[in-house]
């Protein structure tokens, strides 16, 4: 009976105190001291990545602010969906300056603010895309392009996705990790329990295969509808829109489901296998995560010509502005030289420090274009 009571009370003792280093030692992961090669190749390759990330996702929001056609249901899930990539560049940038020799130095509290950043941008983007999934089934079904929910919906939406979001990023913050049972804890992630990993990659998993069953009930129905519509001309333009808009969605998933899937995968097997070789694959994995974060803005510039031209005027905007500007000053050199030559042919000079000139030019330039 005692022993039973001395395992419990062991089973319960908590390590917020200890060092990262003592989770990783428990979970037989290595931290290297040093750095070596290895490790500096793949932080500035990753910062290299994330840098992009940024980037990239920071012109697909601006190219949605900025371009009205942009302003529908749609596009400011989409313009969310690049909000939750770009939180996921500064989360992985987070973690490139917490990651090799530096995580041992480490305190739990930073250790689960670093996991808790990237697991918050993930169940973002999840959530988000079937948020996408179920607008273009109620759009698709009714042969509409856009979706006549609000503004005021799309907002509240959009504040409730990360609401979840940051709730899921927190909750192995508030209690739901192994600090307290070190017995249980994972080897991918030495301080997060076995029963939250398999808890979140199965939740993710199911979304991702109702996400997939909502979008192969649209293009049947989508393919069959098509064989009924008439030939008609707006119909017709009508029609390729919407497919068009189709296919830039189904890439967007396709690609989240590919980069993300092997990494939720890994997971659950380091959550139900004690025995099985995760740590093989998880740089690998990770990469292929943090890459899909960059996919979404190729893809739009890919699919969707309007978002390639506002993503054109964007870049070339200080090219453009610098262009007229020396094009402006340009001319209005030129007229006040032409005019000055003019008032000393005619032996007169310009008064007021040049404005008399800079009038008298006015008027001629008015006087010709009349």
């Amino acid at each position: 009976m005692s022993s039973t009571v001395q395992s419990v009370s062991a089973a319960t003792v908590c390590y917020s105190n200890e060092s990262v280093k003592f989770f990783y030692d428990q979970s037989k992961k290595n931290i290297s001291e040093t750095w070596r090669s290895k490790d500096i190749v793949v932080v500035s390759l990753g910062l290299l990545v994330c840098v992009f990330v940024i980037l990239t996702n920071i012109l697909v929001m601006m190219a949605i602010f900025m371009n009205r056609r942009f302003h529908y249901p749609i596009y400011y899930l989409l313009g969310n969906l690049a909000a939750a990539d770009l939180f996921a560049g500064i989360s992985y940038l987070y973690l490139m300056f917490h990651t090799g020799p530096w995580t041992a130095k480490l305190t739990v509290y930073q250790w689960f603010v670093r996991q808790g950043l990237i697991d918050t941008s993930l169940t973002a983007s999840v959530i988000n895309l079937m948020a996408i999934a179920l607008e273009r089934h109620q759009t698709i079904f009714t042969m509409q392009l856009h979706s006549k929910m609000t503004n005021h919906r799309v907002v509240l939406l959009i504040i409730g996705i990360w609401l979840i979001a940051i709730v899921m990023g927190l909750i192995p913050t508030m209690g739901w990790s192994c600090v307290c049972n070190i017995s249980k804890c994972s080897t991918m992630a030495p301080l997060y329990s076995r029963s939250y990993l398999i808890f979140w990659a199965v939740l993710n998993l199911l979304i991702f295969m109702v996400m997939v069953a909502v979008y192969t009930r649209i293009f049947i129905y989508v393919r069959h509808k098509n064989h009924r519509m008439s030939q008609h001309t707006s119909q017709v333009k009508h029609k390729e829109t919407v497919f068009n808009l189709m296919k830039t969605v189904f890439l967007i998933l396709g690609c989240f489901v590919v980069c993300w899937t092997p990494g939720l995968v890994l997971l659950l097997l380091d959550g139900l296998c004690d025995s099985c070789d995760v740590l093989t694959y998880e740089k690998f994995f990770l990469v292929m995560a943090e890459c899909n974060s960059f996919m979404n803005p190729i893809i739009y510039s890919y699919r969707d010509k309007d978002m390639r031209d506002t993503f054109k005027r964007i870049l070339c905007y200080p090219c453009r502005k610098s262009q007229q500007t020396g094009e402006h000053s340009g001319v209005r050199f030129n007229t006040l030289e032409q005019e000055a030559r003019r008032a000393r042919d005619l032996g007169g000079e310009p008064a007021n420090g040049g404005l008399v000139v800079l009038k008298d030019a006015e008027k001629m330039l008015e006087s010709s274009e009349s």
